[in-house]
């Protein structure tokens, strides 16, 4: 049935009668009495198939289900699902979507007809099938043909043409392949009914171009693509008709519309051998009704790419005529900014696919443009391009960016490769337009990655890093470009750079957010200037910024000024390193501001501070001219002065640049670096010694709160101190390691006490000490990451820190009740075993004892539960079955299962971070067993078949499906292992009558038979069909994953074959 007006057919789907106007209203299981009873009176009586289907009793039972006040709401939901899921409930469709009354009900009906087109279409007869096509078809006829009906029910009209498309997918062209000459031969009839069939052939469109990918097998996907191809020209003819004759806006904006999203894909002939361009931009992209529209058709034009030379004539006329009719719109030298600001909601998009023109045709077509004949063109639309990134809007200048970033990277590439035959340099040529661009990315520069400050759940203020992902992605492409410019002209950057300060110190210009960017602009180009340029830039401005610094009056301006003060000194380390006096004199500074209480002023400071002494580390280490001694001396003997008035995480971080210093041991170093970190570990060395000697008299006064508070941050300093300072670290932990032990062995029997308190009485120390216990292990794992030669070496860890840590930590994680397990014991041994490698291998077994089913309680009852301790656990096997493989088999056979076992369960987590990890070690775990002979033909007898069958149900769970590819890998690996004979025990068991002339036959046969009871919607040849497919040992591993999601697309649908349900699951075997 054509979709043509006249044409509408009644359905002859074969359903039972229905009975619209019987009554049976909400009302009457309402009451207090027997409302249970009555409500399943009326979900049996829906989901029977013996009685009429009673559609009010359905507007009854959907009201209800949407009312949010409704008392039935809850079973009311229950039944429309226990409908949708009856096989014959779409059946019922045609009916509701006549005689219904609530809108919703009308959804309900068409999502009922939804799922059986998706899923059930194969089995249904072809007379039903056919009756279905041509009720869609006539509604969507009844409804489109009516222009007030078509916008009352426009999103009901929207569903149906979805509807229809679903059809398409089984039945074009195969069985309606006439579709495409009626629905043009239809449209030229009625303008109203033309509207509608556009937004068929975008929904068509875009369902085969764009959404293709997991809802159809790929050689479906191929046909319809070749299919549509095919029959384009006539739906070009039919747009080329309506854009010619029709003066209704709304055909005419759906029209460009849908030929947008052709233009995608068609043959170019269609864009450039026709008046297509020309009729866009003189007709359409002139009239403000269809501008937006036109614009975004010409936007996916002007961005097409790599095209053969012969159609850059015909890009450049393209960019003239589009230049030509801008013009009478807009001028190049209009004030845009304000045009947005003041302009409709029309406006406001017109800008951004403006934007979106410029950006990509100069993205695309930069070099084509660079003639003779459309140079000054060119010119104007960098201009326009200009104007646009003025405005103030994020994505529309994030859009233009682009632009600027593919363009100063290509004339900075030409002025380090100059072409041959170059007149004038490309910098000069686009100097005004650079010059424009300059002030924009000063302007607009956005914020670099900042630190804030926050409590944490002891009450403690700590550093945090916040990561707004695309803020900091456009200051490094901003940074990035800026650079470019600046290399090209670094004088005009610097004059513009130098103006914008004069007009915040005259106070012309002065705002917090003009003096951030223009600082935060500055930074980002250190490096880009010559050194001698770079000193008289930098000295002009920290000149400017102190003097500014003195005139702001206000606690509140003086720091925004200081810390952008610190922060332009701490990203010029060139500079700094060059002059020594100027570097000291930031320093002590700095040092200064250190005890300037105003919010955020300290932080800066030590920010700052923590900056330089990574990038000038040597020069702190080192003698300098007229110094008597080191910096880092003089530093250290003042250091509890410098930091009294700091806050406990700026004290770390005080710490952690001095630290940063002493991992310098370069041949220029002639200080005794051990001694140093004695020296400034001095303060902290002291409390804790005080704290044990008061421990020692009285061991109650250890696990007094302020004790674990001061056990806390004295570990957090040395983590700090740890990380940063490297293997020297060691010479000072020796210096009290046991103690930690001892400390860590107290705590944890505190926190059983503690445990053991009625009423959460012990609740606040017990969070202490449990904070306290964390760091210790932290404070392990950062020593045993940056362990290293001559201080500590692998083989030294092992023999000496190794055994008392294990005594310690495995009994406590082993003997802790499951809610106090911590993770970070787990992470340290995943660390231990990364870096000690073979020197920890004897003792794996004993740590897999301790850690193994204990942790394996913990997790293995959900995937919710102690997700951070999940996490580690799986970084531990996997660290094992990196560098010590061999030893998870010197392990007693039932925690060989329970390895395994927890790979599995790793792998059918649906926190995507740990199923995939969980995929990676299992697939890292067969390489190593295809590696180990003596193992090998044990653990596939034993496992190889169960592995198979679990991956195909993590595969066919669709929580799974991102993991696909790796699934997808394993798979492969596995059945090619049985293919090329690696196999060679049987993985059948021959005494039960399974007589297989190979492994190979066996598993074939064993995966159609799961396949066949677990998918019976698929049908035995389907299944027998899929399996030999997998078994052609040809097939790499692309077309293997090829394969595999047909596989996938077909489960949703039931074949023609005999077949009963299509929801089954092989999670469920």
């Amino acid at each position: 049935q054509a979709v043509s007006p006249g044409s509408r057919a009644t359905t002859t789907v074969k359903s039972r009668s229905h009975a619209p106007d019987k009554p049976y209203r909400i009302s009457h299981w309402r009451g207090e009495s027997g409302e249970m009873s009555s409500i399943e009176e009326a979900a049996a009586q829906l989901l029977s198939a013996d009685k009429d289907f009673n559609v009010a009793l359905l507007d009854d039972i959907v009201a209800a289900a949407y009312s949010p006040t409704d008392p039935n709401r809850a079973r009311a939901n229950t039944t429309l699902i226990a409908l949708q899921e009856s096989p014959y409930a779409w059946t019922k469709a045609d009916g509701i979507l006549e005689h219904a009354k609530n809108p919703q009900s009308l959804f309900f009906g068409l999502q009922l007809l939804d799922d059986a087109i998706r899923t059930r279409w194969k089995v249904i007869p072809q007379d039903q099938r056919l009756g279905i096509k041509n009720y869609v078809v006539g509604k969507i006829i009844q409804i489109s043909s009516d222009g007030n009906r078509a916008a009352n029910e426009k999103i009901f009209l929207s569903k149906l043409n979805l509807t229809l498309v679903q059809i398409l997918k089984h039945e074009w062209p195969t069985n309606w392949p006439s579709f495409i000459p009626d629905l043009v031969g239809s449209s030229k009839t009625s303008e109203l009914l033309c509207e509608n069939n556009m937004k068929i052939l975008k929904l068509l469109s875009e369902e085969i171009f764009d959404f293709s990918r997991d809802q159809m097998v790929t050689d479906k996907v191929k046909s319809l693509k070749e299919s549509l191809n095919n029959e384009f020209s006539a739906i070009y003819q039919l747009c080329e008709f309506v854009l010619e004759h029709s003066q209704r806006p709304a055909l005419l904006r759906v029209t460009l519309q849908t030929l947008q999203r052709f233009l995608t894909w068609i043959p170019l002939g269609y864009i450039f051998q026709t008046n297509l361009v020309s009729t866009l931009i003189s007709k359409f992209f002139a009239d403000s009704t269809t501008r937006n529209d036109a614009l975004d058709c010409l936007v996916e034009i002007g961005s097409l790419s790599d095209l053969p030379p012969e159609y850059d004539p015909l890009f450049r006329k393209l960019f003239v005529q589009f230049l030509q009719q801008l013009s009478f719109i807009i001028r190049p030298t209009s004030n845009i900014v304000q045009a947005f600001a003041d302009g409709s909601e029309d406006d406001e998009i017109f800008v951004q696919r403006l934007a979106l023109f410029f950006s990509g045709f100069i993205r695309s077509h930069f070099k084509t443009l660079e003639t003779t004949e459309t140079s000054e063109e060119l010119k104007v639309g960098l201009q326009y391009l200009v104007r646009v990134s003025e405005v103030d809007d994020t994505e529309i200048f994030r859009i233009s960016l682009d632009a600027w970033y593919m363009l100063s990277l290509e004339l900075y590439n030409r002025k380090c490769k100059p072409q041959f035959g170059e007149t004038q340099p490309n910098e000069v040529v686009y100097s005004h337009i650079l010059t424009q661009v300059r002030t924009v990315m000063i302007e607009k520069m956005a914020k670099p990655e900042e630190v804030l400050i926050v409590e944490d759940e002891n009450g403690d203020i700590v550093r945090e890093t916040t990561r707004d992902t695309d803020t900091i992605a456009q200051y490094k492409l901003m940074r990035e470009t800026l650079v470019y410019l600046t290399h090209l002209d670094s004088t005009d950057t610097e004059n513009i750079m130098l103006t914008k300060l004069s007009a915040q110190v005259s106070g012309a210009e002065w705002s917090w957010n003009n003096l951030n960017t223009l600082c935060w602009a500055i930074g980002s180009v250190s490096g880009a200037m010559s050194e001698d340029e770079e000193k008289r830039f930098l000295v002009t401005v920290i000149k400017d910024l102190l003097g500014l610094c003195e005139q702001k009056r206000g606690k509140d301006n003086k720091a925004v000024v200081a810390s952008n003060i610190m922060y332009v000194v701490g990203q010029y380390p060139r500079f700094l390193k060059a002059h020594w006096k100027f570097l000291k004199t930031v320093v002590n500074k700095l040092f200064e501001f250190m005890h300037e209480v105003h919010p955020g002023v300290q932080d800066m400071a030590c920010d700052t501070f923590l900056k330089i002494a990574i990038k000038c580390r040597r020069k702190f280490l080192t003698l300098q001219t007229d110094e008597s001694v080191p910096f880092i001396v003089e530093l250290l003997s003042s250091l509890p002065t410098i930091t009294c008035d700091l806050e406990p995480h700026q004290v770390e971080t005080f710490y952690e640049a001095v630290a940063c210093m002493l991992k310098d041991n370069g041949p220029a170093i002639t200080v005794d670096r051990p001694e140093l970190l004695h020296k400034m570990m001095k303060t902290t060395t002291d409390s804790w010694k005080n704290l044990m000697a008061r421990a020692g008299a009285n061991i109650s006064a250890l696990v007094e709160p302020d004790s674990v508070k001061l056990v806390t941050r004295i570990m957090k300093i040395n983590v700090k101190v740890c990380r940063n300072v490297g293997s020297l670290y060691a010479v000072h932990l020796q210096t009290f390691f046991m103690d930690v032990l001892n400390v860590h062995k107290v705590f944890s029997e505190e926190i059983k006490k503690c445990q053991a308190l009625p009423n959460n009485a012990g609740l606040t120390l017990f969070r202490l000490l449990r904070g306290a216990k964390k760091e210790i292990v932290r404070l392990f794992i950062v020593f045993t990451e940056n362990s290293a030669a001559p201080e500590s070496e692998p083989k030294a860890v092992a023999e000496g820190f190794l055994p008392p840590v294990m005594d310690t930590l495995l009994s406590d994680y082993h003997n802790s009740a499951p809610g106090v397990r911590d993770a970070e014991v787990l992470a340290l041994f995943a660390v231990l075993v990364n870096k000690l490698q073979s020197h920890i291998l004897p003792s794996i077994p004993r740590v897999i004892e301790a850690v193994l089913e204990s942790s394996l309680q913990m997790i293995s009852h959900n995937f919710e539960d102690y997700p951070e301790l999940r996490l580690q656990f799986f970084r531990f096997i996997q660290a094992v079955n990196q560098n010590c493989f061999a030893g998870l088999f010197h392990v007693p056979p039932e925690s060989q299962r329970m390895i395994v076992d927890s790979i599995v369960w790793g792998c059918k987590h649906t926190e995507r971070n740990i199923s995939d990890k969980g995929l990676e070690i299992l697939h890292e775990f067969l390489k190593n067993v295809a590696k180990s002979p003596e193992i090998a033909q044990g653990f596939y007898k034993t496992y190889l078949v169960s592995l198979v069958q679990d991956i195909f149900a993590i595969m066919t769970d669709r929580l799974h499906k991102s993991g696909f590819k790796m699934q997808a890998t394993l798979l492969h690996y596995i059945i090619h292992l049985v293919l090329h004979n690696h196999v060679t025990e049987p993985l059948y068991d021959a005494s039960q009558g399974n007589n297989f002339s190979s492994n190979t036959a066996f598993l074939h046969s064993h995966l159609a038979n799961l396949l066949a009871s677990s998918f019976p919607n698929l049908g035995s040849k389907g299944v027998t069909d899929f399996v030999d497919s997998l078994f052609d040992v040809k097939m790499d591993l692309a077309s293997f994953k090829i394969c595999l999601r047909d596989f996938l697309v077909k489960l949703k649908e039931f074949s023609g074959e005999e077949g009963d349900d299509g929801d089954a699951d092989l999670a469920d075997l």
